[in-house]
């Protein structure tokens, strides 16, 4: 059995659009897995917090593919002992 998933008001944020109307064919399992695992008080919240996380991951994921071609390069004379120093003498 699948839902026939309506979700109303969904707050997505894109540019000049605020809500969208989605209607969608998806298993009921996958569905009550996402409610549980997003803790969803309903279908619509539980897939807008997985669409929320997917899209946060897929940036994450892109930050790393960059790294991978242009790795991170410290100034010369940086070190960790020198940045923790600064964070003590900030937070006085």
């Amino acid at each position: 059995m699948h839902y026939i998933v309506y979700l109303y008001r969904i707050c997505i944020k894109f540019i000049n659009r605020i809500s969208m109307k989605v209607t969608a064919i998806i298993n009921d399992k996958l569905v009550d897995k996402v409610i549980s695992l997003s803790k969803g008080k309903n279908i619509t919240e539980g897939i807008v917090i997985a669409l929320e996380d997917y899209v946060y991951r897929k940036k994450i994921e892109k930050v790393i593919g960059s790294l991978d071609n242009k790795p991170v390069e410290f100034n010369e004379g940086f070190s960790a002992k020198f940045v923790r120093e600064i964070n003590r003498i900030a937070r006085v």
